[in-house]
């Protein structure tokens, strides 16, 4: 899960009227809560839009709700993966090394593919490949919105511009990371509609690549010591891939649609058919 605090001068509101302690302890909770969750509905109401048939809101609900309450068990995993330097000695296990970063993410991946292959995989309302695209995102953004609201609290103490600051940095960066990871995932799930004797290699496949590029992101944020520098090089991976992604819905559309008008499909080697954008 991504640490970096970010502060900005943009945001001159006084920590009283974010968090004032005259104001009832829940009414509080409730502000923070709230902005934890704003970005990621944000997010959601936007690539719902890509949806041409809209799926039915009790499933998406439920979706996004799995992704929330299924995210402790990341924290679960990952500390499980720092307590075994207890009993193996070793750098790998410290939560500074590579191999930390790199199980984390992919569990965080994992996971989230999980809430969809619990929910939606079997469900009627999954009745074309873009749908895939569409829960995993749907997971990934309930997954987000937990993170940010923990990172609300927690932040909050520094005073209301570092609370905004992070809140910025987390719906631009943190909160759409999971949700492009997750599309990136969903776009090989999609796949296996129209090749369904190669459907477990390209669910590998997926994790893989959403791991990566969640990795990626992570690395890019805490590899360099200017700050900015990562930041710039995390923001570009970002603005790659939301490019990528909305392409790839453009893909899937395209197959589906020659596949329902009856046209025939033809399966090419898997090398070619993973050049995305040819």
């Amino acid at each position: 899960m991504e640490k970096g605090r970010g502060r900005s001068g943009l945001f001159l509101i006084s920590r009283q009227r974010l968090y004032n302690k005259n104001m009832p302890p829940l009414l509080n909770s409730a502000l923070l809560v709230t902005l934890g969750l704003l970005p990621s509905l944000l997010w959601l109401s936007y690539y719902l839009r890509k949806d041409c048939h809209p799926e039915p809101k009790t499933l998406l609900t439920k979706t996004f709700l799995l992704g929330i309450i299924i995210s402790p068990a990341a924290i679960v995993f990952q500390l499980g993966f720092v307590q075994l330097g207890n009993f193996f000695p070793s750098p790998i296990f410290s939560q500074d090394s590579a191999s930390f970063f790199a199980w984390a993410a992919f569990v965080e991946e994992l996971i989230k593919y999980f809430v969809v292959v619990l929910l939606v995989l079997r469900n009627p309302a999954f009745d074309e490949p873009v749908d895939a695209m569409i829960y995993m995102l749907t997971a990934a953004l309930g997954f987000a919105a937990i993170e940010n609201i923990l990172v609300m609290f927690k932040i909050i103490p520094d005073g209301a511009n570092a609370a905004l600051g992070v809140w910025a940095l987390r719906s631009m960066g943190a909160t759409l990371l999971h949700a492009l990871s997750s599309a990136l995932l969903g776009y090989f799930l999609a796949m296996s509609w129209f090749f369904q004797a190669h459907r477990k290699k390209l669910v590998v496949m997926g994790i893989t690549m959403a791991t990566l590029f969640h990795l990626s992101f992570n690395v890019f944020l805490s590899a360099f010591q200017n700050r900015l520098t990562g930041l710039i090089y995390s923001t570009s991976l970002l603005l790659i891939m939301a490019f990528l992604i909305s392409i790839l819905f453009d893909k899937i559309r395209e197959r589906h649609k020659q596949s329902s008008a009856g046209a025939v499909l033809t399966v090419q080697p898997m090398k070619r058919e993973l050049n995305f954008i040819k």
